[in-house]
């Protein structure tokens, strides 16, 4: 029976609303110089306002992860989606660091709500003539969305009237006409007992993907831990070591990593998972060493080779383990899956950045990025020793590999996994 009309509408909505959303989170980061240099705010206090973002997507996350396994997507989605919507609105009226601090934990809270579910709904929703679809855009689209967010907010900022609101009004409204279209979604989730229990925060890998899980952690964190460095330091050594204060600069740099992130994702699609996990590994070794050297000698094209070096890594390196992990998991344990993945994924981002920023105004920004790097070579190279020496590894990589490609031609359904 071929795939209703709905269903496939339904997928690419939730393909946007994932897009958007994650978008929306890049979109402050442009603007901070503004804020700084209207509220004189220090740099401690913008770390204060990254921190508290994290801090509350990790606290969703770990609290909500799983209900949308239990309740439905829809629900989930819609309280998510008009959350990040609120926090944008907030944002167009912010007036000090204060509001900002409000703006950013409804903003992270909300995004922690929707990714999980966001993620495990495009799945559910597969597309029948091209199921491996949905395990591509969930690796795809939030590299593609963070350079989407932080290059149009860069060039808005930089070009654009009102700088301090256009870009969030614009953001604002695709997500309540996002939430709006999800009319159309069909809601593929009978509701089942354990949504109160489901709160409860805690670390939530199935039985199946377990083993797995601790044999690709490390590239999770690597990459993750490269995207906040870019994210959050990187785009203040053009002020600071370049001299360039053009805010567009600092989002196309950003589009870089996270551009050339998208493009592995997709180049490695039929690449051996495994291989490809070596792969952005080694490219976690190689672009923060090249960044951090052309950083401290000045080189901005030198700075741009690395910057394109190290997308490979955060595209290869998160996007592979994720493809192998979507692969183990029922649909009953999906959300509660990608929930765990983000969670690790995003300590990685965030843990080291506040470090970083708060080491800043005493050592210096350059230290502080090479220091940074540092880390997360250390965290690659440990990863890339495992996989290279793990026999254990090996099979069960090699494993999940071949379920992953035999899942994404539609030739097996992954059947219920064993209760946590």
């Amino acid at each position: 029976m071929a795939q209703s009309a709905r269903s496939v509408a339904g997928f690419w909505i939730l393909a946007a609303m994932l897009l958007v959303s994650v978008a929306s989170s890049a979109v402050p980061s442009p603007i901070y110089p503004v804020y700084a240099a209207e509220w004189h705010l220090t740099p401690l206090m913008l770390t204060g306002v990254f921190a508290i973002y994290v801090a509350g997507l990790l606290a969703s996350l770990l609290v909500a992860g799983r209900i949308s396994d239990h309740v439905g997507r829809k629900p989930v989605l819609v309280v998510g989606g008009l959350g990040v919507a609120l926090s944008l609105g907030l944002f167009a009226i912010a007036d000090g660091v204060g509001a900002l601090i409000v703006d950013r934990i409804v903003q992270g809270v909300s995004v922690g709500l929707l990714i999980g579910a966001l993620g495990a709904a495009l799945i559910d929703n597969s597309l029948e003539r091209h199921p491996a679809l949905a395990g591509v855009l969930n690796g795809v689209i939030p590299p593609i969305a963070l350079a989407t967010g932080a290059v149009s907010s860069g060039a808005l900022v930089q070009w654009g009237p009102a700088p301090e609101q256009l870009v969030y009004v614009i953001f604002g409204a695709l997500l309540v006409l996002m939430v709006i279209a999800l009319v159309v979604v069909p809601e593929q989730v009978t509701r089942r007992p354990g949504a109160l229990r489901s709160l409860i925060p805690r670390i939530s890998v199935p039985r199946s993907s377990r083993r797995l899980f601790r044999s690709v952690a490390g590239s999770l964190v690597a990459s993750w831990a490269l995207g906040g460095m870019f994210l959050s330091l990187v785009p203040s050594a053009l002020g600071a070591v370049f001299g360039i204060t053009n805010h567009f600069a600092a989002g196309a740099l950003i589009a870089v990593v996270t551009g050339v992130g998208a493009l592995t994702g997709l180049a490695i699609q039929r690449m051996d998972a495994r291989r490809a996990v070596l792969v952005g590994l080694v490219a976690l070794v190689l672009g923060p060493v090249v960044t951090v050297a052309f950083v401290m000698a000045h080189s901005l094209p030198g700075l741009v080779v690395g910057s394109a070096i190290a997308g490979v890594g955060f595209g290869a390196g998160f996007q592979a383990p994720l493809r192998m992990l979507l692969a183990t998991a029922a649909p009953t344990h999906r959300a509660g899956l990608l929930s765990t993945i983000y969670v690790v994924s995003y300590l990685a981002f965030g843990v080291p950045a506040v470090i970083g920023g708060l080491l800043e105004p005493s050592i210096g920004l350059v230290p502080v990025i090479a220091g940074y790097g540092g880390f997360i070579v250390l965290a690659a190279v440990v990863a890339l020793v495992l996989q290279l020496t793990s026999k254990e590894a090996a099979s069960v990589e090699e494993a999940a590999a071949e379920i992953a490609e035999r899942t994404a031609t539609g030739s097996i359904r992954v059947a219920p996994s064993p209760a946590d």
